[in-house]
């Protein structure tokens, strides 16, 4: 089981920065950012390993980065040059303890955070 709290969302302007934060139970191999803006699918933003691999939607490349401090279990995601279509509900996912690899994609993943909300106004 893996418990997941995400923090950090709020309202922004266009080119701001925001900073979200997961508090992890355990330490999944695999975690990632997800985001649903209303009306769309799911989407993911960005995977990370255990082992340091990383991988970003197109359209957030340059701009976000995923990282994990190990020491305090949480995942955080550096958001920079914020613009109005990522405007959405964040979501934090962690995978199985025994799984090993993952995509970004929704399917790979079984626990999901609350979600915290993200607004970028032009």
């Amino acid at each position: 089981q893996v418990q997941l709290v995400e923090s950090g969302g709020g309202s922004v302007q266009a080119g701001g920065s925001l900073r979200l934060s997961c508090a992890t139970s355990n330490r999944p191999y695999c975690m990632a950012w997800f985001r649903q803006a209303p009306g769309q699918e799911l989407e993911g933003v960005a995977r990370i390993t255990s082992g340091g691999s990383l991988d970003y939607v197109d359209s957030v490349k340059g701009r976000f980065t995923i990282s994990q401090d190990n020491a305090k279990n949480t995942l955080y995601l550096q958001m920079n040059s914020l613009k109005p279509e990522d405007t959405a509900m964040y979501y934090c996912a962690a995978t199985r303890l025994d799984r090993l690899w993952c995509r970004l994609s929704r399917n790979d993943f079984t626990y999901w955070g609350q979600g915290t909300q993200v607004t970028v106004s032009s």
